[in-house]
């Protein structure tokens, strides 16, 4: 009879479970059901915190969905990108809860209260709500959450502080406002004006201590800088059409960046700039749709509609659906259904488990 097989040193077990793949959650959970040993490991926080540097990145786990029912109220989901186990996302405390933005593991959400404008912030994996105090501009904007952090490197922000910046625009006066929330102050700054802007849209691109937003037309990009409590503008690149939607995006390089489809073709550009004064944009890769995503008809409106930082995953909504493409690989899936999708809010995040995930799960449980 053969001897049984020598159980390997606790420290090599810990090195193979550092290496499974975080964008695939369930080889940790699966792993942490073998045996008490590798659950200890597994939830310890020292071997969690090494995992989550280990991998850099936190992955695309899935999206944050806003339907606007029948009734005209709202409500959000979390539609996943990915194979998650047991993946303990919240319901809306009301059906009037819309997703504003997505970052760091937490989701900004604004909701109406007393025809007042409020705002929230959402931990999806721990459950944690945070509700902010009413800001001292009344009208409703685009917000963005970010880490509060200094060095940063949002590996794990799930209890850190956080910072929330709103751009509010005031339609009689052309006047945009923004304002900065810090949760380790409680307290909303005070308000930074500029004048002369029609309006913005999509998700802003976050570099360093400045926000961008496009405005409405492409006729410009507005820069939101906390650190100094100030707004400004910038040019976009002199080719990007003036009826055509870009995003915002963040380069390799931490540059802002441009995507824009025009005639099947999607348009890359990096903002290369020595200071703010000396900036210039340079075209840095055209991809060819049309072998690569289906498209209703040639003039269907495709347009990018969001981007995933970090990991080089761009949106395009056609008239076919909703497209996944990873620009590296140029591998495209289908992640929806044609519908309206003015913005996409990718939820990125390591998802690990702990003893008060698994003790619901037990032995017997197959994922």
């Amino acid at each position: 009879m053969a001897p049984p097989p020598r159980e390997l040193v606790s420290d090599i077990i810990s090195e193979i479970l550092l290496r499974l793949p975080p964008d695939e959650p369930e080889c940790l959970f699966r792993a942490a059901l073998v045996c008490k040993p590798w659950l200890r490991t597994i939830s310890d926080p020292g071997f969690l915190g090494r995992y989550r540097a280990f991998h850099g990145t936190p992955p695309l786990l899935g999206l944050i969905d806003a339907d606007q029912k029948i009734d005209r109220s709202w409500f959000f989901r979390l539609v996943p990108t990915r194979v998650v186990p047991a993946f303990p996302f919240p319901a809306p405390d009301t059906c009037g809860e819309l997703p504003l933005d997505c970052r760091h593991g937490r989701v900004l959400i604004g909701m109406v209260q007393d025809w007042r404008m409020c705002y929230l912030v959402l931990d999806p994996v721990t459950g944690v709500r945070c509700h902010l105090p009413q800001p001292k501009i009344r009208y409703a904007g685009i917000g963005h959450i970010c880490s509060a952090a200094a060095d940063c490197r949002h590996l794990d922000c799930h209890g850190d502080p956080f910072c929330v910046v709103l751009m509010i625009r005031d339609g009689s006066t052309a006047t945009m406002s923004a304002t900065f929330y810090s949760s380790e102050i409680g307290a909303w700054s005070e308000a930074a004006t500029l004048q002369g802007i029609r309006g913005l849209y999509g998700r802003g691109a976050l570099i360093g201590d400045g926000i961008y937003f496009m405005l409405y037309l492409n006729t410009g990009i507005i820069k939101y800088d906390w650190g100094k409590n100030s707004l400004s503008l910038a040019n976009p690149p002199p080719s990007v059409v003036y009826s055509n939607r870009v995003t915002l995006m963040v380069m390799e390089d931490s540059s802002l960046g441009i995507a824009e489809i025009k005639h099947s073709s999607l348009y890359l550009w990096s903002r290369r700039a020595s200071s703010e004064e000396n900036a210039e944009w340079v075209q840095c890769r055209v991809i060819d749709l049309d072998t690569m995503m289906p498209m209703a008809n040639p003039s269907d409106g495709a347009y990018v509609v969001g981007f995933a930082e970090g990991v080089d995953v761009i949106f395009v909504r056609t008239l076919v659906g909703l497209f996944m493409m990873e620009l590296k690989s140029g591998r495209v899936t289908k992640r929806h259904e044609p519908d309206y999708l003015s913005s996409v809010l990718p939820y990125m995040a390591f998802y690990t488990p702990d003893h008060s995930r698994l003790s619901h799960l037990g032995g017997s449980t197959v994922l």
